[in-house]
């Protein structure tokens, strides 16, 4: 068992044409990834490398494929709206891993979204990866994956994929990998996800990776300390930051002396959670606790 996706899961790409979406499907493909379906508006009827039919809309992608889940490749000025038109088409679950939509842009998804029960992974982010279910939703290299029992999930793209490394190195493998991204606006957290492997019997153990900026972080661990029974292993990315200067993500900034990697790390490991001083050593940190 996985969370969020499951061997079934049926996936269209919104922007399969696009070279970013054109490279990532293949890579998706190459991993054993369920692609069904593609949209591009203007280009329905073609195939995608004679495999991928290609539609104009979502609505018509959803009603021919039964595809259950989109992967979104679509630049920024257009990407809300692609979220949106997944929504409304019925797709369960979204991951939009394009960068740079505007903060205003991504309250209006969340408001037109959230009543309909929409999962929205992103944006901003390498989106999902199952291992165990050959399921990449995403960028993230999955040669370097192996089915296992521990969850990640992170702010960050890159140390998602460090972290995937040295489970992997340590044998452990991975049951589910989910970059969340850094925006200031989002879809699931730290805590909605925590919850799903805290209910999964398939997950022993999970990886949490963190940074400054927001309050994320200590939402997760009053979950933790509440309700998880599960080793948890976190690192914070962004301890020497100075305060009001962006590292990185939008939404990795130190305002009003609040959500600094200090204040982070402190509640974190109030509630349990064990955190690795430095990003070499996470899966080590998550081992210690099997």
């Amino acid at each position: 068992m996985t969370i969020l996706v499951n061997k079934e899961t049926r996936v269209l790409i919104q922007g399969i044409t696009g070279g970013a979406g054109a490279f990532h499907t293949k890579q998706m493909l190459d991993a054993g990834t369920k692609v069904v379906a593609g949209v591009t508006p203007g280009k329905g009827g073609q195939k995608f490398e004679d495999l991928v039919p290609v539609f104009d809309t979502v609505e018509d992608a959803v009603k021919k494929t039964g595809a259950d889940a989109s992967v979104v490749f679509v630049p920024a000025a257009f990407a809300a709206d692609s979220v949106m038109e997944a929504a409304a088409a019925g797709v369960p679950l979204v991951v939009c891993i394009t960068e740079g939509i505007p903060t205003i842009d991504m309250i209006k998804v969340r408001t037109f979204i959230d009543p309909l029960g929409v999962m929205l992974v992103g944006p901003n982010c390498p989106g999902i990866i199952a291992p165990p279910v050959t399921q990449k939703l995403g960028i993230t290299p999955h040669r370097v994956t192996r089915p296992g029992r521990i969850g990640v999930i992170s702010r960050s793209g890159t140390l998602t994929y460090e972290a995937i490394g040295q489970l992997t190195a340590l044998g452990l493998g991975q049951s589910t990998c989910i970059g969340i991204g850094g925006d200031p606006v989002g879809g699931l957290d730290f805590k909605d996800l925590l919850e799903l492997f805290e209910a999964d019997p398939d997950t022993d153990g999970v990886i949490m990776i963190g940074e400054i900026g927001g309050s994320a972080e200590e939402r997760a661990a009053a979950f933790i300390r509440e309700h998880m029974k599960k080793p948890v292993a976190a690192f914070v990315a962004g301890a020497t930051a100075p305060p009001g200067k962006r590292m990185g993500h939008a939404g990795a900034i130190i305002a009003g002396g609040k959500g600094t990697a200090a204040e982070k790390i402190a509640a974190l490991e109030a509630a349990g959670v064990a955190v690795s001083p430095t990003p070499a050593d996470i899966g080590k940190t998550l081992a210690k606790l099997l």
